[in-house]
């Protein structure tokens, strides 16, 4: 069905969508190519939200080399109106006589009328090249449209023999520049850095991106039950936060409102924050990916929730012993049955240490 031409116009499609990793939120990473009698006719990317599409902006530089050409774009075309027109009557005026999609728009505002829009107009449409790799580049994207939470990433550094901290707290640093470098990038391409309260108290973060240039911040998410938050914390000085709290104090709230931050209340039946419905709130604001960055408690309570969907894990060539903390405070196994799985994604060195990137897979 897909040509080795097809698969290389895609993979550059891929390439200028993920120029958007930064900068589109809380759009999906988008790119297109429009190639006329074999040459490339037309390029672009989808830059940022209420901008110009991928597809609007390939068909700018095509011009006239359009009509009859084939349109290859990492995402269905839109066909509502949203920021900005539809894609599909764009691609239509244009005249193009084919378009080839890595895959299908999870929205259910479009999720698949683009296509029947196309077709009805006499384009030929072949979708699924390259789905896969379309799929992870929108990861946060397509969690959030097709469950409504977002995809959660939780980063830790750690002792080769697992350990997080000494047992006072202390954990700066474990691992080295290079590894926090790569974890600001990380931070980067999130939507939101959560936290909890003993992280704070332990170590007073700033939780922003300093180690990479980024036209953003993200939102930082503290999880603080009690309204503990210090109001000297370094991460209320600058950017917008959310605090999760599960108290009622409303002279904590009123001081920590001062100071710039929201109090949101979700409230368990067991005095706790109610995480579930804290992703779930996360994705009404259209937050698409969560970067975690916390303690051994808050990093249990997630993984026990279910909501934990990667592990992005820095492991350092050194030794703290039993003594120190671990990554997840979980109840004890007693049936290596109910060991928690993940999958291997991508093993690599960055600088002294090794970093992993694993799938939660129960």
């Amino acid at each position: 069905m897909f040509s080795p031409t097809d698969q290389l116009h895609m993979a550059e499609a891929l390439r200028l969508a993920e120029l958007g990793l930064y900068t589109t939120t809380p759009n999906p990473r988008v790119g297109c190519v429009i190639v006329h009698d074999g040459q490339v006719a037309g390029a672009g990317w989808h830059e940022t939200a209420g901008g110009p599409h991928a597809e609007i902006r390939a068909l700018r530089a095509a011009g006239a080399r359009a009509r009859g050409a084939t349109a290859y774009v990492s995402l269905e075309p839109c066909s509502h109106h949203g920021r900005t027109p539809p894609c599909t009557d764009a691609l239509i005026a244009a005249g193009i006589a084919r378009v080839v999609a890595a895959m299908q728009d999870p929205n259910s505002q479009v999720a698949g009328s683009g296509f029947d829009a196309l077709r009805a107009a006499g384009i030929q449409v072949d979708s699924g090249l390259m789905r896969q790799e379309a799929e992870a580049l929108n990861i946060g994207f397509v969690a959030r449209m097709r469950r409504g939470r977002p995809w959660v990433r939780l980063k830790i550094a750690a002792s080769l023999d697992g350990r997080t901290a000494l047992a006072n707290g202390r954990s700066q640093w474990i691992t080295g520049p290079e590894a926090r470098r790569d974890g600001h990038a990380w931070r980067a391409r999130a939507c939101a850095v959560l936290t909890g309260i003993g992280t704070v108290r332990d170590d007073d973060p700033q939780l922003n991106v300093r180690e990479v240039e980024t036209p953003r911040q993200p939102l930082k998410v503290v999880v603080d039950s009690r309204l503990q938050l210090p109001l000297s914390a370094r991460l209320l000085a600058t950017g917008k936060v959310l605090v999760a709290a599960a108290v009622d104090d409303q002279n904590r709230s009123a001081a920590l409102r001062d100071k710039g931050a929201e109090v949101l209340l979700l409230p368990n039946a067991g005095g706790k924050v109610e995480l579930t419905e804290l992703m779930r709130e996360l994705a009404r604001r259209e937050l698409n990916e969560v970067h975690v960055e916390a303690g051994t408690k808050l990093n249990g309570s997630l993984l026990a929730a279910g909501l934990v969907d990667e592990l992005l894990i820095y492991l350092a060539p050194g030794i703290l012993g039993d003594g120190a903390r671990g990554m997840f405070a979980l109840p004890e196994l007693t049936d290596l049955a109910h060991k928690r799985l993940v999958q291997f994604a991508d093993v690599q060195t960055i600088g002294g240490d090794l970093r992993i990137l694993a799938r939660v897979l129960n």
